[in-house]
């Protein structure tokens, strides 16, 4: 007998496709959060090899694990989409905001659907899966639209959503339960529909099914680095261009401009951003005049080789202003950077010294902002943008009434090069897991 849906047939293509919103790592030691959507998976993978007779060796699932970029990548998911018998979006906040994850939709919901039989509810093939409960959040209206029952899955499925379930240890039966139910679900629509094999689309052209978010506002991204040619000695030309802003620190794992994934985060958060290099915005960030937007500054420590350069850089962290936040990308897997950690890291250390002060928000953040993987990098670039968002936001609320002679006071703080002597006021979300800095008394003249 054959398996559903022709698997003596088709044996190469997969059961389902798990679409999910890719969660940033936090800092510190705590594990990958898409560790838990990896469980999901394999769950899933094991439910639906169990009740179906698929052959040995034949893929069941597929899962984007990589977060890599680039042609390779995109070609790779693009295979995925047009192959797969169904679509199984993780449905979470984040997962609605994520212009790739509305891409993958797109692209799976350009394929036909049949029913093998005509009557009963109109099917999609698409199965979402609930991984946060949808009261927190309003569906775009490609979700909406799908009719989809969740009732058999369980009341905690519904009311908590899979990654309550799968956290908390008390929720164990009623986890195995959704995860069977869901399993159930994406082979009984692979028996009762025919999804023709599609030809595989240019993914990164795609649009999204979700729509674009309304921007939030426009942010700067700056990139301080260096142009083929101007590289200190140790440092070959592999991860520059011919622009300060082509610098591809995480090669041979992204081969594209950095700029160009931290400015694909800020869209995805509703922003508008530009990149420049850091040269073209050393003014601004230097001058007395209201910043234009929140920024966010990209600071390669071989580029701290160059003296004048370097000094340019030092006198942005001496006035340390509260719109700005920086991230200094470190590849670790980088011979050239594992051979100058010590060396460059005590360059960067001297530079951007406020990141000791404590008690202003300084360019770096409460945590050492050197993240290794590109991974790190996107949820490094999460917390840096709404960080210098909140900065520059607060530049515009009534200020505290800081007393003439404590004005003074901070005033020779600053001429003198000695840490300010204002009391520490935590920013909103601060804790000791939360990577948050003290900030000063608003008010300081110190902006």
């Amino acid at each position: 007998m054959n398996g559903p849906g022709g698997w003596d047939k088709e044996p190469a293509r997969p059961y389902f496709f798990l679409s999910y919103a890719h969660a940033p790592r936090p800092t510190g030691r705590a594990p990958d959060p898409n560790h838990w959507v990896a469980k999901l998976y394999d769950d899933l993978v094991e439910a639906i090899t169990m009740i179906t007779d698929v052959p040995d060796g034949a893929p069941v699932g597929f899962m984007d694990q990589s977060m890599h970029q680039g042609q390779l990548w995109a070609e790779r998911l693009a295979k995925e989409l047009a192959t797969c018998r169904v679509f199984v979006p993780l449905y979470s906040p984040r997962y609605f905001k994520s212009h790739a994850c509305g891409q993958e939709w797109h692209a799976f919901s350009q394929r036909p659907v049949y029913r093998r039989r005509h009557e009963g509810e109109e099917t999609s093939g698409i199965v979402p899966g609930l991984w946060i409960a949808t009261k927190h959040y309003t569906l775009p209206r490609c979700a909406s639209d799908l009719q989809f029952n969740h009732g058999s899955f369980g009341p905690d499925y519904a009311a908590e959503g899979l990654y309550a379930l799968i956290k908390l240890s008390d929720y164990r039966a009623q986890y195995e339960r959704a995860v069977h139910r869901l399993a159930e679900r994406i082979v009984e629509v692979a028996e009762q529909t025919v999804i023709p094999v599609g030809p595989p689309l240019d993914f990164e052209s795609l649009p999204s099914a979700f729509g674009t978010p309304e921007p939030t506002g426009a942010l700067h991204i700056s990139v301080y680095s260096c142009r083929r040619g101007e590289l200190p000695a140790g440092r070959g030309e592999e991860c520059y261009g011919d622009v300060r802003t082509d610098w591809q620190p995480y090669r041979p794992d992204s081969r594209r401009p950095l700029a160009e994934d931290a400015a694909e985060v800020a869209r995805n958060m509703g922003f508008r951003p530009t990149v420049h290099e850091f040269e073209t915005e050393a003014t601004a960030m230097l001058g007395t005049a209201d910043p234009a937007a929140p920024g966010v500054l990209l600071v390669d420590r071989w580029a701290l080789h160059d003296s004048p350069r370097r000094e340019d850089l030092r006198r942005v962290d001496r006035r340390n202003p509260d719109w700005l936040t920086a991230l200094e990308p470190w590849n670790t897997a980088d011979d050239e950077c594992a051979d100058e950690d010590g060396e460059l890291g005590r360059l960067s250390e001297d530079v951007l010294r406020n990141a000791h002060g404590g008690l202003r928000p300084s360019l770096r953040g409460g945590n050492p902002s050197a993240p290794a993987t590109l991974q790190e990098f996107r949820g490094a670039m999460e917390r840096a943008v709404m960080r210098a968002s909140d900065g520059f936001e607060r530049r515009h609320e009534p200020k505290t009434h800081v007393p003439e002679a404590r004005r003074s006071v901070q005033q020779a703080d600053f001429e003198s090069g000695r840490r300010p002597r204002l009391a520490p006021l935590h920013m909103p979300g601060d804790d000791e897991n939360g990577g948050g800095t003290a900030r000063a008394t608003p008010g300081g003249g110190l902006l």
